[in-house]
């Protein structure tokens, strides 16, 4: 098997899987994500943001990374559901 940051690539996946990246943003998985909700996820990326954290820099990465890759994962599924 294939290591990815530590993890193999079935675990990797399954932690995709399982994930609740609707919860990470703080957003419902009933609504669609209206201009409300782009504004609130834009927030937490700027409060996480690394560079605006220099003294937690290292903590905050993770942080933001998760907030990147929930969104990223949200509207991809909206965007697919909508087709």
């Amino acid at each position: 098997m294939v290591k990815v940051q530590g993890l193999t690539t079935m675990a990797a996946q399954r932690e995709w899987f399982e994930k609740d990246y609707y919860a990470v943003l703080g957003v419902s998985k009933d609504r669609q994500l209206s201009k409300t909700s782009q504004r609130h996820i834009g927030d937490l990326a700027r409060q996480y943001h690394p560079d605006a954290n220099a003294g937690q820099r290292s903590s905050r990465r993770d942080e933001f990374k998760d907030i990147s890759a929930a969104y990223d994962v949200v509207r991809r599924r909206k965007e697919t559901s909508r087709v």
